[in-house]
């Protein structure tokens, strides 16, 4: 990925206790400025009563919409469900059909996936799986953040304003 956008490196991850239950997500970004100084941001946030797959994608768009320009962003996910929208091309089956999936079902969490959608907008992503608690440091930092906040440990939980039972 050699286009002149800066690289960034993306871990996301998300968290329920129950599911639903209470939630969160964390994301780590990795990037080096222009100047070629290295940096590292972190994020989370939990929620009093969501699901892991919303925490799953609201960790994705969280990493992306902290970018300030077009970037090459590489996202590392454990989650499939996140990861295979895009590299099996779900996503694309979705908007032809209006939403709805292969059993002509309305897609779960579509607030998130255009939220989602919008976020990618200005960068080239690609989307990468990794194997969740095997060992990798910076998933297992997003898993940390992410169960920290669905724990409500470091701040206070909010409310999923787009989820439903």
């Amino acid at each position: 990925m050699t286009t002149g956008r800066m690289r960034v490196v993306a871990y996301t991850d998300g968290s329920s206790r129950g599911n639903p239950g209470p939630g969160g997500y964390g994301a780590v970004l990795l990037y080096v400025d222009p100047a070629g100084f290295e940096h590292r941001k972190e994020f989370n946030q939990g929620y009093r009563l969501t699901t892991n797959n919303r925490m799953e994608l609201l960790g994705a768009i969280t990493a992306l919409e902290a970018l300030k320009w077009p970037c090459e962003v590489e996202l590392h996910s454990d989650s499939q469900y996140v990861v295979n929208a895009f590299n099996q091309h779900w996503v694309d089956g979705w908007l032809r059909k209006g939403w709805k999936n292969a059993q002509k079902q309305p897609v779960k969490n579509v607030d998130l996936w255009k939220r989602l959608l919008a976020a990618m907008g200005p960068h080239r992503v690609t989307w990468l799986w990794v194997k969740g608690h095997a060992g990798q440091e910076l998933n297992e930092r997003a898993d940390e953040l992410a169960t920290r906040a669905a724990d409500g440990l470091d701040g206070p939980l909010l409310e999923d304003e787009g989820f439903t039972e």
